[in-house]
């Protein structure tokens, strides 16, 4: 997802997006230890995504102190 969509979104749907998104990386961490995963970049996709949603609810976060 872009940062631009993510922005969008409010502070619980971020917080859903992220629980989805590190079950996803569970997912694919798993997938690739057993030499099933068809595409190993979305691993680095999905790790950004994370960075970019917490960095988001900090912000969020900081600006409210």
């Amino acid at each position: 997802m872009k940062i631009t969509e993510l922005r969008d979104l409010s502070t619980p749907e971020l917080e859903e997006k992220l629980a989805q998104s590190k079950q996803e990386l569970f997912n694919l961490r798993f997938q690739n230890a057993i030499n099933q995963l068809e595409n190993p970049m979305r691993i680095g996709e999905v790790k950004k995504t994370i960075a970019r949603i917490l960095t988001i609810i900090n912000e969020r976060e900081a600006s409210e102190n």
